[in-house]
């Protein structure tokens, strides 16, 4: 088992679950995060960390469309071990439905 990050972080983005993780296995979009399935060790304690609640265990159904966009963006996009800013909008998008079209695909830009 693996945790996976799903559609409720487009947008949000808040991050509070990466400093938690004990091998940093969080990578970083433009709008999104991701957790490496290969790297995770399935320890959970991101899980109730996500103001979002956007995390949930692979075995989850909420996680099965979620599962092959994790293991394939934690492939391009850079790692994240450390808390940074939400988008300042994110408030606003917590919890909004329908938001897997507005996934970008780019990599976190400091």
């Amino acid at each position: 088992m693996t945790y996976v990050v799903t559609e409720n972080c487009i947008r949000c983005k808040y991050m509070d679950c990466v400093e938690v993780c004990p091998v940093d296995c969080f990578y970083a979009g433009e709008n999104f995060l991701v957790i490496n399935p290969e790297e995770c060790i399935d320890c959970g304690v991101c899980e109730p960390e996500c103001p979002a609640e956007a995390i949930f265990p692979d075995s989850d159904d909420r996680s099965t469309d979620w599962i092959e966009i994790n293991n394939e963006l934690s492939q391009s996009w850079p790692n994240i071990t450390r808390k940074g800013n939400s988008p300042a909008d994110a408030d606003e998008w917590n919890g909004k439905p329908d938001k897997k079209d507005m996934l970008s695909k780019e990599p976190h830009k400091d």
